[in-house]
């Protein structure tokens, strides 16, 4: 497995969660195979990854 370069995070607020999720949505809409059993409503299953920490986020990287 290659390592990732990039760390990942927990989502810490409200904003975080829905931000993650909201993306986690996007993939599953466009194929993306679910990482856990759950709702058949996407929007909830991303919540639902995000809770149980299936999903995190990767912070952003910064070039100067």
């Amino acid at each position: 497995m290659a390592d990732n370069p990039r760390p990942t995070t927990k989502p810490k607020n409200a904003f975080e969660i829905v931000t993650v999720a909201s993306a986690r949505a996007r993939q599953l809409l466009e194929g993306c195979v679910p990482k856990v059993d759950g709702s058949p409503k996407l929007a909830r299953r991303a919540l639902q990854e995000v809770s149980r920490g299936a999903v995190t986020r990767t912070p952003a990287t910064t070039e100067k």
